[in-house]
């Protein structure tokens, strides 16, 4: 097994080039199962998730891989069906789209139960209730198997009884092919899941909303290949302009969407961190002392919960007190118990963290208990003194491409060792 060994106490500098977004690449490419033909996704990052999507599509029998580092093509003309026999789904949460878009082209799919990073009870009740509207039978077995069957789909007004970015998701992925028009209401507003849409109508679907809470859908016979380019990734970029404030550095954040970085640069600002924005950059450098604010994650457009670890972090190394209410997913603190081990002061429960900064973090061994907070755990390294140790980086490698080379890059004394 793998391991990242981090020398803290260097302030990053230079410049980083984000990469594709990763929510938005576990969406489309389960989405080109819909078309009967050959399909070339763009800007895909090069991810352990990408990877088992890939074996998933092969093992239905596509042809799909990649045309270069960060380009794939999927021919999905030989799938005859989307029944998953083997236990690929349970290594991400993102598979469960393959039931969208297995009932949209052939009126049914089944797959196991999926899996992804342990971050708390996430139940899939609103991906069902958004099925059976549209005309599917449900079906779970105690082995873990989740199927839906329907003997023709017709579009239906569904509202979701909670904000769900993967409902949203699995639902219009259902819907293409329904007969007549679908509208979901109470949708989520994330930009992957405007990039899905995006995707889909470059296909031949017909979606309008993508990005409000209501989401029109009107079936379509046919869809046809597309070359697609996926937006970059928000969590990411996110992730090293909180390691520049983390670091106080000074970097240039390349090929991204300023406007889906407000819920974070709005806070950055707030504590003190300079940036300035230039079209597809940003520059964001440490230019006063900061101050602790206080974190609410909330759906798209607030403060987006794939960053809570990493801000926990940067608060929990300034002088002062704050909180951070997680708002959006269940369970998520459970990193901090590593984090402890680095001296940090934090008390949590389930749903909120209170932190007494320090300016003391020390160099320790610590768990990534899963993708993001393994992020986290990256960045408490750089400001620690002395050495630390992130094991379980495979967590890490399933969202973040070459991490440590781009933090090499910009300073960090990084390095993966193999144990």
């Amino acid at each position: 097994m793998s391991k990242f060994v981090i020398e803290g106490g260097t302030k990053l500098k230079g410049k980083v080039n984000i990469g594709g977004f990763k929510n938005a690449a576990v969406a489309i490419i389960p989405a080109t199962l819909l078309c009967p033909e050959r399909c070339i996704i763009e800007n895909v990052p090069k991810i352990q998730d990408v990877n088992v999507f890939l074996e998933i599509l092969r093992e239905l029998g596509a042809e799909a891989d990649y045309i270069n580092d960060t380009s794939i093509y999927v021919d999905a003309s030989n799938v005859k069906n989307c029944y998953l026999e083997n236990g690929l789904s349970k290594k991400m949460r993102a598979s469960y789209y393959l039931l969208g878009a297995g009932l949209g082209r052939f009126n049914g799919a089944s797959c196991l139960m999926p899996g992804g990073c342990d971050i708390g009870e996430r139940p899939i009740d609103q991906h069902i209730k958004g099925f059976e509207a549209l005309g599917g039978k449900v079906t779970l077995t105690p082995d873990g198997r989740i199927s839906v069957q329907a003997d023709r789909l017709v579009g239906a007004k569904i509202y979701l009884d909670v904000v769900s970015v993967g409902a949203t998701i699995n639902i219009m992925l259902a819907a293409v092919y329904a007969e007549g028009r679908t509208i979901i209401e109470n949708a989520a507003k994330e930009p992957h899941i405007v990039d899905t849409a995006n995707f889909l109508n470059s296909m031949g679907a017909d979606i309008k909303g993508a990005g409000t809470d209501v989401i029109r859908i009107n079936g379509v016979k046919e869809l046809k290949g597309c070359t697609y380019k996926v937006i970059p990734d928000q969590i990411e970029a996110g992730t090293y302009m909180i390691a520049a404030a983390a670091t106080k550095g000074d970097i240039i954040i390349d090929d991204i969407i300023p406007k889906h970085m407000e819920p974070i640069t709005a806070k950055l600002k707030e504590m003190g961190m300079g940036i300035e924005e230039y079209g597809d950059s940003m520059r964001v450098y440490y230019e006063k002392e900061l101050v602790p604010v206080n974190i609410q994650t909330l759906p798209y457009p607030g403060f987006p919960t794939d960053l809570q670890q990493p801000m926990t972090v940067l608060l929990a190394s300034l002088c002062g007190e704050s909180t951070v209410v997680e708002g959006v997913s269940q369970d998520r603190f459970r990193y901090v118990e590593e984090l402890k081990k680095m001296g940090a002061c934090i008390e949590f429960t389930k749903k909120q963290a209170r932190i007494k900064g320090t300016k003391n973090l020390r160099g320790t061994v610590v768990q990534a208990t899963d993708l993001r907070a393994g992020a986290a755990l990256i960045i408490a390294g750089l400001i620690a003194d002395g050495l630390t140790e992130v094991t379980n980086i495979q967590h890490i490698d399933r969202g973040y491409e070459h991490i440590e080379n781009k933090f090499m890059n910009l300073g960090a004394k990084i390095k993966r060792v193999e144990d």
